[in-house]
């Protein structure tokens, strides 16, 4: 039993392996107001707006 489980994963990683990677990009999270971030110490919330979503901080946020 513990074989078929061996050859099983063996299996799935050489699937894994086989895939193509996947390219990304990412920006830092920070607020659109004042540019401060996770780093700082500061929660960020996306909000809705009527053109764009945007990234306000804890202190940013509530203004709007």
């Amino acid at each position: 039993m513990q074989e078929v489980r061996q050859k099983s994963a063996s299996l799935q990683d050489m699937q894994f392996l086989s895939k193509t990677h996947v390219k990304s990009s990412t920006l830092p999270v920070e607020c659109y107001v004042c540019g401060k971030g996770l780093r700082d110490g500061h929660s960020i919330t996306a909000k809705t707006l009527p053109n764009a979503i945007m990234l306000f901080c804890d202190v940013h946020y509530p203004l709007q």
